[in-house]
């Protein structure tokens, strides 16, 4: 079964940017769904990015037009370039996979696989 691991994850001030990688192990993601979701303290997990061939990506309305979803096969590795951080952005972000596309990808309870997180922490 393939397992992920996060990095990247780091403080930094407002309007700066990070790059978040999520590699995965045990197997190949070039057929695997993947996303990212994040979550903040007393908060539900939250969407942000989708990334599959048969359908594009796709971002959470929060983070549109800042946050870049992007996958190496070659590498298994699928990463998130988050710019123009806000401290609203902080969370711990956590990457995802499921071989085959969730019903509702927005929903993180139909997610099949998951990372144990990066925490990402945004200062004014």
């Amino acid at each position: 079964q393939v397992q992920l691991v996060e990095s990247g994850g780091g403080l930094v001030q407002a309007g700066n940017s990070l790059r978040l990688s999520c590699v995965a192990s045990g197997g190949t993601i070039t057929y695997t769904r993947m996303a990212w979701f994040r979550q903040a303290p007393g908060k539900e997990r939250e969407f942000v990015a989708f990334s599959w061939r048969g359908v594009g990506v796709r971002y959470g309305d929060a983070v549109k037009g800042r946050f870049t979803i992007s996958r190496d096969d070659a590498k298994n590795t699928v990463y998130l370039e988050a710019n123009t951080l806000k401290p609203e952005d902080s969370a711990v972000y956590y990457c995802t996979a499921c071989p085959y596309t969730p019903k509702n990808i927005y929903d993180s309870t139909q997610w099949y696989i998951w990372g144990q997180g990066t925490q990402v922490t945004v200062s004014s």
